[in-house]
């Protein structure tokens, strides 16, 4: 007895800590066993997350992205709705981010003067303005603040977070570990009701909407996972989860039934081939800007036999394919083209300045033609925006948002091959390399869908872009990318964290 006291006395603060973690087991085990509520037993996580905030925002950042692919969309007011978990923390923190920024006063310049970095912040400032003269100036606010809590932590925070480039296999790895179970329960469901394609289009919920977005990620995570698997510094076990992941990304991407997905596969691979043929950019570009002008020029010649394809979509995969270029009778491409239509139309009225950031879908239907209509179209404008990344930026901020867009996308696309050219390092240049053929999916993928107004996309894709930019600017640091030596400081010493 006498040393149970002298125990208690020397460790007073661990016998208090330990006589309170006993009775919220009790109490929390009673909650949840009478009672059958579980909301209790969340305190302890909610206190790691916040402590986590607070102190590591290293770890926080890929908690985040492991928790990404399961979050799921809650109702927190009649006209809020957030992603849960993740961008409840991501608004935590941005605000502890610019706070301690504004602090330390020791953010590293050189990201803020980058190219990349530059355009970004003109698109956000561009976004504001726009949504000061927006047709609904509450919903656009709403919107352009969304699109910083994105763009915080998932570029500025993680563009010095890379500068060790381990720490993006980290990033990559947290994601993907998420995403290969919501892919192995999606297959799973899919095998279930293979021969019903409507269900198999949604399957993936409540993780994905649909089987675009579930596709869509996929797609981008397949080139960066493919060079885990494939690269020289991957070597035994480390080989097990990045060829692992590949493979349910492989079974992912082919049950996923996403053509969008496909086509922009096809075209990473194709870019991979002129790249390394040693095509420059310019003639890159020129191949690309021949294409559009042609398309514009053969336009009616090229409708008149697209009109001509019957095949709709289906289970099998050769009549899926097939039915990619059907705009006659497929729904979803006709209703694709209904969007762009009214898109373009609402543009007509307001070139400068748009309609306002996030406002497509409260005022697109009255733009709608009958004859446009498909058996899929609606009024209410629960279906999606304007289905594609650039001309959703032209009705909705004009023509110098989608400039600035497009001039983001062939920026990062650049720098990206520029770092593999020129980088002293194979490593880096590889790495480099397969970050923007990961994002050039997306790129694709954009001119069909759009996502960045979700946290599912979101977030690998401005990390993914946050890499490309930290590639640039520490490559050549021997320290803490090149020799790969540890780098001791934490991402606090960086001003990020304290």
């Amino acid at each position: 007895m006498k040393r149970i006291k002298e125990w208690f006395t020397a460790n007073r603060s661990l016998a208090i800590a330990l006589g309170m973690t006993l009775l919220f087991m009790v109490v929390a085990g009673w909650q949840i066993l009478a009672k059958e509520q579980y909301s209790l037993a969340l305190i302890p996580l909610g206190l790691a997350l916040l402590w986590m905030l607070l102190q590591r925002f290293d770890t926080m950042l890929l908690c985040m992205a492991l928790f990404t692919p399961f979050s799921i969309n809650l109702d927190v007011t009649h006209e809020l709705t957030l992603s849960v978990p993740t961008e409840p923390l991501m608004i935590l923190f941005t605000a502890l981010f610019f706070f301690r920024v504004l602090v330390a006063k020791n953010y590293d310049r050189r990201i803020l003067k980058h190219p990349v970095t530059v355009l970004l912040l003109l698109s956000l400032a561009w976004m504001l303005i726009t949504s000061l003269f927006s047709q609904i100036p509450l919903a656009s606010l709403k919107h352009t603040v969304a699109r910083v809590w994105f763009v915080t932590p998932f570029f500025f925070a993680c563009a010095q977070f890379f500068k060790d480039k381990r720490r993006i296999r980290q990033f990559w790895g947290a994601y993907g570990i998420g995403l290969a179970a919501v892919i192995i329960i999606t297959t799973i469901k899919t095998i279930g009701n293979y021969s019903d394609l409507q269900t198999m289009h949604r399957v993936m919920q409540p993780f994905y909407n649909d089987h675009t977005a579930y596709g869509c990620i996929i797609a981008l995570m397949m080139p960066l996972t493919l060079y885990f698997t494939l690269g020289r510094g991957s070597s035994g076990w480390r080989r097990v989860l990045p060829a692992t992941l590949f493979v349910l990304l492989g079974v992912g991407v082919v049950f996923s039934y996403c053509r969008a997905a496909w086509l922009s596969l096809a075209g990473a691979l194709g870019m991979y081939i002129l790249v390394r043929a040693g095509l420059k950019m310019r003639w890159i570009l020129a191949l690309i800007g021949i294409a559009v002008v042609g398309f514009f020029v053969y336009q009616s010649d090229l409708l008149y036999r697209l009109s001509k394809n019957k095949q709709d979509s289906s289970y099998t995969l050769a009549e899926q394919i097939q039915s990619i270029s059907n705009i006659s009778t497929d729904a979803s491409n006709l209703e694709r083209l209904n969007r762009w239509a009214s898109a373009i139309r609402m543009w007509d009225e307001h070139k400068w300045n748009g309609c306002g950031p996030g406002t497509y879908q409260f005022l697109y239907a009255s733009y709608q033609r009958s004859y446009q209509l498909s058996t899929i179209s609606t009024n209410a404008g629960n279906r999606g925006n304007a289905h594609s990344e650039y001309i959703g930026p032209l009705t909705e901020q004009g023509i110098p948002g989608a400039i600035l867009v497009i001039a983001l996308v062939l920026t990062t696309f650049a720098t990206g091959v520029r770092i593999y050219r020129t980088s002293h390092n194979p490593q880096v240049a590889k790495l480099a390399l397969a970050l923007a053929l990961s994002l050039l999916t997306y790129y694709i993928h954009g001119i069909f869908n759009n996502f960045l107004d979700t946290d599912k996309l979101s977030v690998p894709f401005w990390a993914f872009t946050a890499a490309i930019v930290a590639l640039d600017i520490y490559g050549d640091d021997n320290d803490s990318l090149v020799a790969g030596v540890t780098d001791k400081t934490s991402i606090s010493a960086e001003g990020v964290s304290a």
